[in-house]
């Protein structure tokens, strides 16, 4: 007997089995985009205190939104900048440039900071950082004020997200780090960061001539000034905490007088009160303060027109290096975090609906233990100085095969050692085999895994599974140096005598590839996906959820979970 379904039949099961987000893709589009990157968030770190946390923050992911557990960047220098182009780009370093946190500039010879600009500099008075108190050595490089996006090499999703709207969509960025805020504005939207030696937040000369009402209005009120002669102490009891009997680790560092046990005095030295703030919760806090003034003062999410708002949590990462990930600090930082996140939903839901925002939470890079942790695990760990890389077997080498030597070198700025290229011209020696032979003495080094020769990398005659489409992934001809430097996993380099710190991320290996990735808010129905994936997924999934074209380079797959296409 024939079976016959009429039209209204058939309309009704593809309803009943179209998944909710399809739903949703053709709805009205959301009135916010609100982009929440967790600077050195390891992927795992949002699980391990699940049973303290409250209902808004990090559960409101896991038990309304789309949770990716197994996401990994595909390039080898997972730091800061890095990571942030990335997640704005949905490129590698090798197509938009930021390939480091330093580079060299092979015109002055100096090394660069990734967004400096002496072209734009800081709007009024606020003072440039103070290098003999700032911890962040990469910081202490920039020779300016200056900051822009230029040095970016392609479109972001926010720039892409404005041009669709005929320059009509509100796009900010902020965070307490310049370099963590600048990627994700993108080249046409307005960049905040903090400033620590004012204490307020701050912008530049490319993005406004004076500060909006509202930002003059917020720095005002000096509330970083509040913490003046405070302390860092517990969110909850001791007795709460996991690890209350390891607060007192060597590998710690006690940042001048700030202690390496709990509570933690702010003092109320000024040269040095807003760098420990931001070595707290408070740094998180503050931003979090000032986002909502924008999204107040800027009105975001308030027409028929998709705003973008990029917020960037700073505080993780300085914990990360000063205590390490597994110390007490860590663990009352995420307990914090979890708060300041529920907080920020909150305020989205209360300002402009959680229906009709958006949300995707990931990292810009994670982060290894400190190599003492490892050793007491019995792993023979070693932290490395630049003065042990470049070893006195590497000048005898030279020597022998060349005629010179150390000359070759000009400067060892890890991961990459740049070569004195017009000497080797000069010298009518072949660049390559100079690149080899430095490699074959470094791979000698105890400690030291790989030494990869960028001309070998991009003709192809260096093939290593593991390290080689990272390497090449970071790898851009105007900007990377001529020999890669990968040290044995959990072993550290410490760059900066002056300011030794407990971890330090920049590896390809897995713990400072993997990071969170979560989407939640609008319809997305709750789901845990185990597949792989990474982060250049992320601005081609939201381009694809806002039917406009994705950034200029960008290479992600589209997460079909989300869009449900």
């Amino acid at each position: 007997m024939k079976q016959y379904f009429n039209v209204s039949t058939l309309l009704f099961c593809f309803l009943f089995l179209l998944p909710v987000s399809a739903l949703a893709s053709s709805s009205t589009p959301p009135k916010l985009i609100l982009q929440i990157t967790v600077d050195g968030l390891r992927g795992d770190m949002p699980y391990k205190y699940m049973d303290r946390y409250g209902s808004g923050g990090f559960k409101y992911f896991l038990d309304n939104g789309i949770v990716y557990t197994n996401s990994h960047y595909q390039y080898s220098n997972n730091e800061t900048i890095v990571g942030h182009t990335t997640l704005a780009t949905g490129a590698h370093p090798a197509s938009h440039g930021m390939i480091g946190n330093l580079w060299l500039d092979q015109a002055t010879g100096e090394l660069n900071y990734n967004i400096e600009d002496p072209d734009y500099a800081i709007i009024g008075s606020a003072s440039f950082v103070d290098k003999k108190t700032e911890i962040d050595p990469t910081q202490r490089a920039a020779r300016t004020d200056g900051r822009s996006p230029r040095a970016i090499r392609t479109s972001t999703f926010s720039d892409e997200l404005l041009l669709s709207s005929n320059g009509r969509a509100k796009i900010f960025a902020v965070s307490v780090k310049d370099r963590g805020a600048v990627p994700l504005a993108g080249h046409g939207g307005k960049a905040f960061w903090f400033n620590k030696q004012s204490g307020e937040f701050i912008s530049s000369t490319y993005y406004y001539q004076e500060y909006p009402d509202w930002v003059v209005d917020w720095n005002e009120k000096k509330l970083a000034d509040i913490h003046k002669g405070g302390q860092w102490s517990l969110l909850q009891k001791s007795d709460n905490y996991v690890l209350k009997d390891r607060d007192d680790r060597p590998y710690e560092i006690d940042l001048r007088g700030y202690g390496r046990t709990f509570p933690h005095p702010f003092g109320d030295n000024p040269k040095l009160l807003y760098t420990l703030l931001t070595i707290s919760p408070v740094g998180d806090e503050l931003t979090l303060d000032f986002a909502k003034a924008l999204i107040t003062g800027e009105q975001l999410g308030a027409d028929d027109v998709t705003d973008y708002l990029s917020l960037s949590f700073s505080s993780t990462d300085y914990m990360n290096h000063i205590f390490g990930p597994a110390s007490l600090e860590m663990e009352d930082n995420l307990l914090c975090l979890d708060r300041t996140l529920a907080k920020l939903l909150s305020y989205i839901d209360e300002k402009i609906g959680l229906s009709n925002t958006i949300i995707v939470l990931s990292a810009d890079h994670g982060t290894p233990e400190a190599p003492e942790q490892m050793a007491e695990l019995g792993m023979d760990v070693h932290r490395l100085s630049p003065e042990r890389v470049e070893t006195d077997n590497v000048e005898k080498r030279l020597q022998k095969q060349f005629g010179i030597g150390k000359e070759l070198i000009q400067i060892y700025s890890h991961p990459y050692i740049y070569l004195n290229r017009s000497l080797i011209v000069e010298k009518g020696l072949d660049q390559m085999q100079v690149e080899r032979v430095i490699a074959e003495e470094i791979m000698k080094i105890p400690g030291i895994a790989a030494a990869i020769s960028s001309r070998q990398l991009q003709q192809g005659d260096y093939i290593n599974s593991m390290f080689s489409s990272q390497v090449k992934n970071n790898y851009h001809p105007l900007r990377s140096g001529d020999i890669y430097v990968i040290q044995e996993p959990y072993n550290h380099l410490v760059s900066d005598e002056s300011t030794p710190l407990a971890a330090m991320h920049g590896s390809p290996w897995k713990y400072d590839t993997f990071v969170p990735m979560m989407f939640a808010g609008a319809a997305i129905e709750a789901r845990t996906i185990e597949r792989s994936v990474h982060p250049v997924d992320i601005a081609t999934t939201l381009s694809t959820i806002l039917k406009i074209k994705a950034p200029s380079a960008a290479v992600g797959d589209v997460l079909f979970e989300v869009t449900a296409q």
